[in-house]
């Protein structure tokens, strides 16, 4: 068989061989199965736990991943509270939200087999309070469905307000409410679910 006719047998088996693999759509955040908190100190060993209830996110094909937390919606169970962070801490006026942003290996999770738990390392950026400070999170990826892929914290990122500069604000709390200290440290933990809706 000359050149000429192999051609279309080749074309015909890459259009097939794409058309056999798995496609991979953005890893999709659902916030009804997602969870982020974080633990204020105050008083030098009162703690308490805090979350936002609005989170969005999505893992791209690439590998990108990205977080955001819309801080308008943060919940202390408390609505004075609630309203001095948005106010005196967050400043939301200003700053609508809390943006991780990371690169994991794509191949990674497109290989894990449902009900496969993988530890993964994700390097990447947090921008809070118009700052950007560098992040490391370590998490197990648990692939809980053909189409679901649930990430834990493995042990709770320690945020910093002074690195975002928001000293001020925790000050502006501290007074308000009339504590002798609060910590400028927040552990933050959250257990995030994926769904790729390509499947």
């Amino acid at each position: 068989m000359n050149r000429s006719g192999l051609r279309p047998a080749i074309v015909a088996a890459l259009v097939s061989a794409v058309a056999a693999a798995p496609a991979w759509a953005d890893w999709t955040l659902d916030p009804t199965r997602s969870h982020l908190a974080f633990v204020s100190i105050k008083a030098k060993d009162v703690a308490e736990v805090h979350t936002f209830n609005e989170i969005k996110g999505r893992i791209t094909p690439d590998g990108k991943a990205d977080i955001a937390l819309m801080l308008d919606s943060v919940e202390t169970l408390v609505p004075i509270r609630n309203q001095r962070m948005r106010e005196m801490l967050f400043d939301t006026a200003d700053y609508k939200d809390a943006l991780f942003t990371a690169k994991i290996d794509p191949e990674r999770i497109k290989a894990m087999a449902v009900g496969e738990i993988a530890d993964i390392t994700a390097e990447g950026t947090l921008s809070l309070h118009g700052q950007t400070q560098p992040v490391t999170l370590v998490v197990q990826a648990a692939k809980v469905a053909n189409n679901t892929l649930m990430v834990a914290s493995v042990k709770p990122v320690v945020v910093d307000a002074a690195k975002f500069g928001m000293t001020e604000g925790v000050e502006k709390l501290r007074e308000v409410a009339g504590l002798a200290a609060i910590s400028n440290a927040v552990p933050v933990s959250f257990v995030l679910t994926f769904v790729d809706e390509g499947k």
